[in-house]
C-alpha cells in the first residue's frame, strides 16, 4: 500500500484538562478529521496531550488517550487548550509553561470553552481580542481585571485564536478549513455534519434578553441588560427609570406585570446569580465577592444569598 502524501501537513495539537467538556473537543476535532477524508489524504494531523500525560478524563467521564506535554519543537502549527469545570481548579504551571515556549517559537496559540483562562494566565491575552466561554467571564475578569473578554463564538486575532466551546469550535474549524482549503471545501465538511447553518464569529453564545426572561418590552430590555452590566456598582431606581424612559412607578409595573417581581427583587437576582458563579469558579474571598457583587458588607451578602438559595456563600464553594 503506498504511503499517504503528507506534504503540506497541517499539525494540530489539543492539550486536555480533566473536566475538559467532550462535545468541544469533537466539535474542534471531528472537522479535521472529516477534512482528511474528504481530501483522501492526511492535510490535518492531531495530536493531544493532558498535563500527566495520561488518559485526559472528560466531564462526563470518557477518557480521551493522551501523551505528556509537547517540548520545544514540537512542529506543532497550532495547539488549543480545552478546559471545563472551575478555574478554581486549573493549576497547571507545567501547561502554562508549555504555552509560553510554544508561543515563543511561533506555534498559533488557541483556547477553547475555558482553555483562553489558561492564556490569560500565561500572559498570552495581553492587548489581545478575545474570548471564553460566558459562564467562565466573570472570573477571568476578577482574576486579570486588565482582560475583557469579547461576547462572541469565536475570536481570531493573529497567532490567537479562542472559542467559547460548546458547538461554537463547528463554526472556527469551518472558518479554518476555508483559509488554507477555499470555502467549497469548508463547505463540504460542514455539510458532512449537517452543519448547515455556520455561524458568524460575533453571533452571541447565549439567547437573547428577550428569550432568557421571556419579555419583550424595550424599556423593560434595557433596564435588564443594564443591570447586568452594573453588577457591582447597582443603579438606583430613578436612574434606571431615565434610562428607560419611564417614570420610577411605571417602571414597577412594568416588573410586576412581565417578570411578577419587584425592581429590587429581580436587580438581586441578577447579583447573586453573578456572586455564585464567582463563588463556584474564582478564587475571591466572600468578602470580596460581596464587593464585586454591590453588597454593602460581607453579612449583607450573605444573607440576601441565604435567602435566595437556602444555603451560605461557604457552602456553595465547599460543594
Amino acid at each position: 500500500m503506498a504511503s499517504p502524501d503528507t506534504r503540506n501537513v497541517q499539525t494540530f495539537g489539543f492539550i486536555l484538562l480533566p473536566g475538559f467538556a467532550l462535545m468541544s473537543f469533537a466539535s474542534a476535532t471531528e472537522p479535521l478529521r472529516a477534512a482528511n477524508l474528504l481530501a483522501g489524504r492526511e492535510i490535518y494531523r492531531l495530536s493531544v496531550y493532558s498535563p500527566d500525560g495520561g488518559p485526559a478524563l472528560s466531564s462526563g467521564g470518557v477518557p480521551v488517550p493522551a501523551q505528556p506535554l509537547p517540548g520545544r519543537g514540537s512542529g506543532l502549527g497550532t495547539v488549543f487548550v480545552c478546559a471545563g469545570g472551575s478555574p478554581m481548579d486549573w493549576h497547571y504551571p507545567a501547561v502554562l509553561a508549555c504555552l509560553r515556549q510554544l508561543a515563543r517559537e511561533g506555534v498559533r496559540i488557541g483556547g477553547i470553552s475555558g482553555g483562553p483562562y489558561l492564556l490569560a494566565a500565561a500572559g498570552l491575552l495581553a492587548e489581545r481580542d478575545f474570548t471564553i466561554h460566558w459562564e467562565h467571564a466573570p472570573a477571568l475578569m476578577e482574576s486579570f481585571p486588565t482582560l475583557t473578554p469579547r461576547q462572541a463564538r469565536f475570536v481570531v486575532d493573529g497567532n490567537r485564536i479562542t472559542c467559547g466551546g460548546g458547538i461554537a469550535p463547528l463554526d472556527m474549524m469551518h472558518v479554518l478549513i476555508a483559509e488554507r482549503m477555499g470555502a467549497d471545501f469548508a463547505r463540504r465538511v460542514s455539510d458532512w455534519y449537517l452543519h448547515a447553518e455556520v455561524s458568524e464569529p460575533t453571533a452571541p453564545q447565549r439567547g437573547s434578553l428577550a428569550e432568557r426572561y421571556g419579555v419583550h418590552h424595550p424599556g423593560l430590555l434595557t433596564v435588564l441588560e443594564k443591570m447586568e452590566e452594573t453588577i457591582e456598582l447597582p443603579l438606583d431606581r430613578a436612574a434606571m427609570a431615565r434610562i428607560a424612559g419611564v417614570t420610577p412607578r411605571h417602571l414597577d409595573r412594568l416588573f410586576a406585570a412581565h417578570l411578577g417581581a419587584t425592581f429590587l427583587d429581580q436587580y438581586r437576582r441578577v447579583r447573586l446569580r453573578h456572586a455564585r458563579r464567582l463563588l463556584e469558579q474564582s478564587p475571591l474571598s466572600i468578602s470580596e465577592i460581596a464587593i464585586a457583587t454591590g453588597f454593602s458588607s460581607g453579612a449583607h451578602f450573605s444573607r440576601a444569598y441565604r435567602a435566595q438559595y437556602g444555603m451560605a456563600p461557604g457552602e456553595t464553594r465547599r460543594g
